[in-house]
């Protein structure tokens, strides 16, 4: 969304052209009939900056070189009263972008500015294709050779092209936020922003003027009018993480902006339409943290008209061997070690490791042990401390009086819930299995569950049938 200040000397040609450039993608706002004009432009926030000539304190260069010197790098469009070559060559020599003579008909005035617009908006695709030409996130980086990741990739393939909100759920590290990147990416949104914003990593008191904006002199300290995420995101997607910690009152906000499609900047009057797509991502029990009153429920249906869960690294181990290259690949030109492979015990304790951290642990561990690596293979002794255990907190239920796991810390009592049934029922189903020599409905008639059951089951746990069958 294009942010044009105007300050035109000239009352009825201001109004004018606001008008004129009230559209769905340029937000207008006049100045030049306020108190103090100038100061109220350099903090307008503008990206295309319309002023006329004697607006601009002197000496005009000086003035000039200023609206340069913004972080928003504004295109600067001045209005002369004087059709004078020589002037004009002397405001394109202070670094002024357009000079346009205040002569000429309101029509060629009009067609002139939008062509600056339109540069405007080319500019800024440019600096986006060329950001994202760096690393793009695919949904190829999702291919696995789980059947339980190959059914939910197929549930995300589904949803891509759609408009409405998506809420990933998932533990901590199993890469929300790249499968977010990834959607938008392949998405018809891709050629317009990407905003991630992560709401548990901002004070509270900051979160509402991230999200929604400010207007100059909204609060205490702000002095220049501020984008919000919302805004940047116009025809594009917003990435909001840890939706779960957002305080109540601005919930409310979101919700509306999920409705209505308005946002309203603190201490504006005037709301904006924006046109976005929200992806959402928490690794919190939402219909829990709505029964402790810390989660709108209608937030909440609004947000989860598709919700998508991401299965954690334990439930599809298959693909830790994959994993563990691709990341090797990736860290061999960031670190510069010619490191080829994994030795055959590093992999097999790799793959026996239950991944508490998931993908993000597993990208850490290779890391590390690349930078430890005094050979061109990655050797069992390379890997963190936690490999040479004979056993670990982690694979085992805790008995009376054992130690807390460290990788509780991290996680909501939901979470840890969740994680010792999945144990206890992987554990068990794997007994059954065994005795049953694979057979699935014999196993489920010994665990008391109906075939179906027991299918589902295996199939959210990662197990697979034929491990468990003896050759005869």
């Amino acid at each position: 969304m294009i942010r044009l200040a105007l300050a035109v000397k000239d009352r009825a040609l201001q109004r004018y052209l606001r008008k004129r450039f009230q559209q769905t993608d340029v937000r207008a706002e006049a100045f030049g009939h306020l108190n103090a004009p100038w100061q109220k432009v350099i903090r307008s926030c503008g990206d295309i900056i319309v002023i006329s000539e004697s607006l601009i304190p002197p000496p005009t260069e000086s003035g000039i070189s200023m609206l340069n010197e913004l972080p928003e790098n504004p295109t600067t469009v001045v209005l002369h009263e004087s059709d004078s070559s020589e002037e004009h060559a002397k405001l394109v020599a202070a670094g002024a972008d357009v000079i346009l003579y205040t002569g000429i008909s309101k029509k060629s005035l009009v067609e002139a500015i939008e062509s600056t617009v339109e540069s405007r908006l080319q500019y800024i695709s440019k600096n986006r294709m060329s950001s994202r030409e760096q690393m793009t996130p695919k949904i190829s980086d999702f291919v696995s050779e789980s059947r339980a990741m190959q059914i939910f990739m197929d549930e995300v393939r589904k949803v891509i092209p759609g408009n409405f909100p998506l809420l990933l759920l998932g533990e901590t590290g199993v890469g929300k936020e790249h499968l977010a990147k990834a959607i938008h990416a392949e998405s018809a949104r891709s050629s317009g922003p990407l905003i991630t914003v992560n709401t548990a990593a901002l004070p509270e008191q900051l979160i509402e003027s991230e999200l929604f904006g400010h207007e100059r002199g909204a609060f205490t300290g702000a002095i220049r009018s501020r984008r919000g995420a919302f805004e940047l995101a116009h025809e594009g997607t917003i990435f909001l993480d840890e939706i779960g910690d957002m305080p109540l009152h601005l919930q409310s906000k979101l919700l509306r902006v999920l409705q209505d499609y308005e946002v309203q900047p603190v201490g504006s009057e005037r709301p904006i339409w924006t046109d976005i797509r929200v992806i959402a991502a928490t690794n919190r029990d939402l219909e829990a943290e709505i029964e402790a009153g810390n989660f709108r429920k209608d937030l909440y249906y609004r947000l989860s008209v598709v919700m998508l869960t991401i299965p954690p690294v334990r439930q599809h181990k298959e693909d830790i061997p994959t994993m563990a290259r691709k990341f090797l690949t990736f860290y061999r030109h960031k670190i510069g070690k010619d490191i080829v492979g994994f030795t055959e015990a590093a992999m097999n304790a790799l793959c026996a490791y239950d991944w508490p951290g998931n993908v993000r642990e597993l990208m850490n561990v290779i890391e590390r042990a690349m930078l430890l690596c005094q050979s061109d293979e990655i050797s069992h002794g390379d890997l963190p401390d936690i490999f040479h255990k004979t056993f670990s907190t982690s694979n085992h239920f805790l008995p009376a009086g054992s130690e807390v796991p460290e990788d509780w810390k991290e996680k909501t009592l939901p979470e840890v819930r969740q994680e010792m049934i999945d144990k206890v029922e992987s554990a068990f189903l794997q007994m059954v299995l065994g005795e049953a020599n694979g057979r699935v409905g014999k196993a489920a008639k010994r665990a008391g569950i109906h075939p179906r059951a027991m299918y589902n089951k295996m199939k959210r746990l990662g197990l697979q049938k034929e491990v468990f069958k003896v050759a005869v």
